[in-house]
């Protein structure tokens, strides 16, 4: 098959490569979309760790099944499809307990790292095991299948966090990540979502999506001062970090009020620093989001009914032999850039 391979660091070339090995339990998969993900981005020029070359990179797709293994009996060839990133082990202690994406024998697909390989999606075929597949509404395209995995982070975050009504939200980070965050808040009991981002074109996307108040931290010398100012002197009930870094991660503590709620979701940064007196004396609830964790049905039904907003996100198709052009693009972070879907079989 034809595959887009990191041969080394900041370095890819089309190459033929080994059809994949389907199990008994496993599907093969002709990929009709695969988008770039931040995390490939970051990845590539071997500041994560995590996509050592030689790989195919890869997670974010959907395509048709065109291969069952002997096992296989809810998935037929022909089934349109998405696939959870995650490839888990269903009896595993964390998963028995529902939390699949804390699995100790977790892999994720399109990473290399120093415990192991797994070949991804920006090629013509790839197989995955059967427990994480999911079919696709008929009204969905495979542009927007690519997109539940993304969506899957924020609505995952989501049900990690106490959210009641009349609710203010911070999300900090108005990306991809952060705009999806907003779009599922609209769908619980929180009257107030405030974005915080330095950029104002992103900023106006956060209106678009749903924030009720946006506020660029690059003008304001009081951030924290100017969250008050909207939530009655308090600060946000609940808020959601979407960078990753100690900035903005310091931004989501002193944002949120005593008492309050702060998920991260980025993690561009391997260690940043916290005002511990602060999150001990305020008695601030701080908590990771890793991932998901078999939320896909639920945002398959956000995409499909519309209350998820995924296709505004979509900058650019290209075919597979683009995609060493397009990273590049997208590793200057030119402006207006979002995501961009590689068509493997284009």
């Amino acid at each position: 098959m034809k595959a887009l391979v990191l041969t080394a660091y900041n370095e890819f070339r089309v190459q033929e490569f080994p059809d994949p090995e389907v199990g008994r339990r496993d599907v093969l998969v002709r990929v009709e979309a695969c988008g770039i993900c931040g995390s490939d981005v970051h990845g590539m020029d071997g500041s994560t760790g995590r996509r050592r070359p030689p790989i195919v990179m890869g997670h974010e797709a959907a395509g048709v099944i065109v291969q069952v293994g002997p096992e296989v009996t809810a998935h037929h060839v022909g089934d349109r499809v998405t696939f959870d990133s995650t490839i888990y082990n269903p009896d595993s202690f964390f998963s028995r307990r529902g939390q699949i994406n804390l699995c100790d024998d977790r892999r994720v697909l399109g990473v290399s790292c120093e415990e192991y390989r797994q070949h991804g999606a920006f090629a013509e075929l790839v197989a995955v095991p059967q427990h994480i597949l999911y079919g696709l509404p008929k009204s969905m395209t495979f542009q927007q299948a690519a997109l539940v995995e993304p969506v899957s982070i924020a609505v995952h975050a989501q049900r990690l966090t106490p959210i009641e009504d009349g609710d203010t939200a911070l999300v900090v980070g108005a990306g991809l990540i952060g705009l999806t965050m907003i779009q599922v808040l609209t769908n619980t009991p929180a009257k107030q979502i405030i974005a915080i981002d330095l950029d104002d074109a992103k900023l106006a996307l956060a209106r678009e999506f749903g924030a009720t108040d946006t506020l660029n931290s690059r003008n304001l010398g009081d951030l924290a001062a100017a969250i008050r100012a909207r939530t009655g002197g308090r600060g946000a009930d609940v808020a959601f970090e979407a960078v990753g870094i100690e900035t903005t991660v310091r931004a989501a503590v002193a944002g949120v009020r005593k008492g309050g709620t702060v998920t991260l979701i980025g993690n561009l940064s391997p260690d940043v620093s916290l005002p511990l007196q602060a999150l001990v004396t305020r008695q601030i609830r701080l908590q990771g989001s890793c991932a998901s964790s078999g939320e896909y049905p639920e945002c398959l039904e956000l995409i499909s009914s519309g209350r998820v907003d995924v296709d505004r996100f979509i900058s650019a198709e290209a075919p597979l032999e683009q995609g060493h052009a397009w990273f590049d693009r997208l590793y200057r972070k030119e402006p207006g850039l979002m995501k961009v879907l590689l068509k493997p079989n284009a």
